[in-house]
């Protein structure tokens, strides 16, 4: 993390200098770029009932911008994400084992132009992910790790640029992954990302506000392999800012999680979620 924190503060010295006569904010209460809503590498506080696997993901974190430039209609940000997406088994009696859970921190910068109606735009993140097995994968009383999974390291270094365009409230998305370190081997080195979201803004008053959002990854594990995940919902609250979250969502391709990254999933969720 070290080169991490070297690499912010030289782009910071160099911002300091090219937006010269610019308003500056440090610990900004709104983010500079909105996380693209239905990409599974974002921070959310909630939770989602997985339809016909009798699971529950559980996600909890929190992306910051700390610093904030802003000239004429263009701003540059700094920030940091830190959160975790956790799978549990439900079983009778309201016991929710904990299978495995995903760490993910890291470091980012975004920088966006509006002009009227428009936004353009791109996030850059420089992050590390890892995944571990918990307790409730370990059947104690056949001494065995459930349906054949046993720990493993899995760990990523990488990083990431996600340039995007935006009209009023809808955005699209395209972008790149390179991941410079990573356990196993056998995945890929590069992850190639496409989506959309789209909130329909005043259409039932200004803080009911249904969304649809879609996010396409295609990366490598042995061979190269899609995973996609589609949501739709209605937002409480400002679209852009504060609030909570109804939604459906599809998931289908590789397991989102770490641990199961070679396995196929195909499966819908009911979930909610704070925007905090």
């Amino acid at each position: 993390m070290r080169k991490c924190s070297f690499i912010v503060i030289i782009i910071a010295i160099i911002t300091k200098f090219s937006f010269a006569q610019s308003s500056e904010t440090w610990f900004p209460n709104k983010l500079n770029i909105k996380p693209f809503t239905a990409n599974i590498l974002e921070a959310r506080d909630g939770f989602s009932y997985l339809f016909g696997e009798k699971k529950i993901r559980l996600d909890a974190g929190l992306t910051s911008d700390i610093y904030q430039v802003q000239k004429g209609n263009s701003t540059l940000s700094f920030g940091a994400d830190i959160f975790t997406f956790t799978r549990l088994r439900s079983e009778d009696n309201f016991r929710f084992p904990v299978e495995t859970i995903d760490y993910f921190f890291g470091v980012n910068s975004g920088y966006k132009i509006i002009q009227g109606n428009q936004e353009y735009g791109f996030r850059i993140r420089l992050s590390h992910i890892s995944a571990h097995l918990v307790d409730g994968s370990y059947d104690g009383q056949n001494s065995v790790w459930r349906n054949g999974r046993v720990p493993f390291v899995y760990s990523r270094e990488f990083i990431e640029a996600l340039p995007f365009y935006a009209i009023n409230t809808f955005r699209v998305y395209g972008g790149f992954t390179y991941l410079f370190h990573r356990i196993p081997t056998t995945i890929g080195k590069e992850i190639y990302q496409a989506g959309f979201d789209y909130y329909i803004v005043n259409l039932a008053g200004n803080n009911i506000t249904p969304f649809l959002a879609d996010d396409f990854k295609l990366s490598e594990i042995s061979k190269y392999t899609g995973n996609n995940i589609l949501e739709a919902g209605i937002k409480f609250g400002s679209y852009d800012g504060k609030g909570f979250s109804i939604l459906l969502s599809y998931t289908s391709g590789k397991s989102i999680h770490g641990l199961y990254y070679d396995l196929n999933e195909n499966y819908a969720s009911l979930g909610f979620n704070f925007d905090l």
